[in-house]
């Protein structure tokens, strides 16, 4: 069995890890549904060398409603972490 004492450290450590992925988690939420609100509304979004070789593609990506689409998924994204963040809470 261990000594009391040594559990504290672990329960801290554990308790630094869990902070440390929320963050990490609302932080990368943030990024991404930022980058998916704004990328689809520049010109890098159709003109690069990935698409042109797909016009087919190209056209479907460059439509309005995809567009919208991405930029939606990206609020969505955004919303997510910050409930996470908001619905964070440490266990005793």
């Amino acid at each position: 069995m261990e000594a009391p004492e040594s559990k504290a450290p672990r329960r801290a450590l554990q308790l630094w890890i869990h902070r440390v992925s929320v963050f990490l988690f609302v932080l990368i939420s943030a990024v991404t549904g930022v980058l998916l609100i704004i990328l689809p509304w520049t010109p890098e979004w159709t003109d690069n060398y990935l698409l042109l070789s797909f016009p087919a593609l190209r056209n479907i990506v460059s439509n309005g409603f995809f567009r919208g689409m991405v930029s939606g998924l990206g609020l969505l994204d955004i919303w997510i972490g910050f409930w996470e963040a908001l619905h964070y809470h440490e266990h005793p």
